[in-house]
């Protein structure tokens, strides 16, 4: 089985459902509320709730005859997790690949100083 965040990932992959999960952000709405502005059918706006409550991102209840459809905020921790892992490693890289860059530049040009911590500073 695949785990939760490839499925956030493939639910959000569709533009018409990271529609609705932002739209979701603002306040809990019905399913005729999420299908009004598509050109779709209540059943192709269901199956697209099916992929998003399968991936943890929204959950129903029921509220007499209403059926709200609630985002799921804590899935976003998952990935805003995942996301910055990766990022923090990509920083890194860039901040080496500096380092790199400026000591070739200092034996390019022994007059050039790398230290830009004083650039912009008012005196």
């Amino acid at each position: 089985m695949t785990d939760q965040l490839s499925r956030v990932f493939a639910a959000l992959a569709d533009p018409t459902r990271r529609d609705m999960v932002a739209r979701l952000t603002e306040a809990d709405h019905t399913v005729n509320d999420l299908a009004a502005p598509y050109d779709v059918s209540l059943q192709a706006v269901s199956k697209h709730l099916k992929v998003l409550e399968e991936a943890g991102l929204v959950t129903r209840s029921r509220e007499a005859q209403r059926r709200p459809v609630h985002l799921e905020a804590e899935v976003f921790d998952l990935m805003t997790k995942w996301i910055e892992r990766y990022r923090r490693q990509a920083e890194a890289r860039y901040t080496a690949l500096d380092a790199v860059l400026a000591r070739m530049q200092d034996e390019e040009d022994p007059t050039h100083t790398s230290d830009t911590r004083t650039e912009g500073t008012a005196s």
